[in-house]
């Protein structure tokens, strides 16, 4: 199976930004955890940071000639008004989980509403970095 996450603004400041909310893992060792559980999976698995709008729509895009088979997706506060980034993942038939590290529904009103979900297979949201690794696991499940 080939995996791709993406994440989207900030969160190649995990460790640093807001700890109290995102914690104090950070990125690298985030993304080092979750090639570990790959390899033990067997997931073929790229993980993909930009805080680019752009670049994030590109890379979407390209996971689809290169067919890969999940998508999971942090698109961090993209995640409240990109529609640009909402079209390119409709436009792929390939299954998305979204996911937020903070529960987005216990902070500002303005993160209540994502225009990303409604394009998405589900969501995962406010269980900290664990939300990436269960996402992991569902997308195992659902590819199958």
């Amino acid at each position: 199976m080939k995996l791709l996450i993406i994440n989207g603004p900030n969160l190649n400041f995990l460790g640093i930004r807001e700890k109290s909310i995102y914690g104090a893992e950070g990125y690298e060792t985030l993304v080092e955890r979750l090639k570990q559980k790959a390899k033990q999976d067997g997931i073929d698995l790229e993980v993909y940071q930009d805080n680019s709008e752009g670049a994030i729509i590109d890379r979407i895009q390209q996971a689809y000639f290169e067919e890969v088979d999940g998508i999971i997706i942090n698109p961090g506060a993209y995640a409240h008004y990109s529609i640009a980034i909402r079209d390119a993942l409709a436009s792929v038939d390939i299954p998305k989980i979204e996911v937020h590290i903070s529960n987005v529904y216990k902070r500002e009103e303005f993160r209540h509403t994502s225009v990303i979900t409604p394009v998405c297979t589900g969501e995962i949201l406010g269980l900290g970095v664990q939300g990436y690794f269960l996402a992991m696991d569902a997308m195992k499940e659902y590819v199958k």
